[in-house]
C-alpha cells in the first residue's frame, strides 16, 4: 500500500539505530544535524562559515538547516528526554553559580 505523503529523501543525513532517538545524523559521521545547527545559531555563524568550521559541504549544512527547521518538535522532545535521563542519573545541566 502506498500513501500520498511524500517521504523526504535526504542526501547528507540519515537515521541511526537508537532506542529512542529518531533525529538525523550526517552520513558517515557521529554528528547530529541538530548539534551543527545549534552551534551555528549560538555562534552566529553563516552556513558558509559553519561548513568550513565542521569540514562539511555547504549543501550538507543547508540540508541540516532545512531538516532542523522542519523537525523542531521532534528535536525539542528529544532534548527534553535527554535532559530527563541525565537528571535521573544525577547530572544537572543548570549552570553552577560561584561566588
Amino acid at each position: 500500500m502506498t500513501t500520498n505523503t511524500p517521504k523526504t529523501q535526504w542526501q547528507y543525513l540519515e537515521q541511526r539505530p537508537h532506542p529512542w532517538r529518531k533525529q538525523l545524523y550526517f552520513k558517515g559521521k557521529r554528528l547530529k544535524a541538530f548539534d551543527v545547527w545549534m552551534t551555528m545559531l549560538v555562534e552566529n555563524m553563516s552556513p558558509e562559515e559553519t561548513a568550513e568550521d565542521w569540514d562539511l559541504p555547504l549543501a550538507a549544512i543547508k540540508e541540516a538547516i532545512q531538516y532542523c527547521q522542519t523537525h523542531q518538535d521532534l528535536l525539542r522532545r528529544e532534548a527534553d528526554e535527554e535532559r530527563r535521563r541525565l537528571e535521573a542519573k544525577g547530572i544537572s545541566l543548570d549552570p553552577k553559580i560561584t561566588t
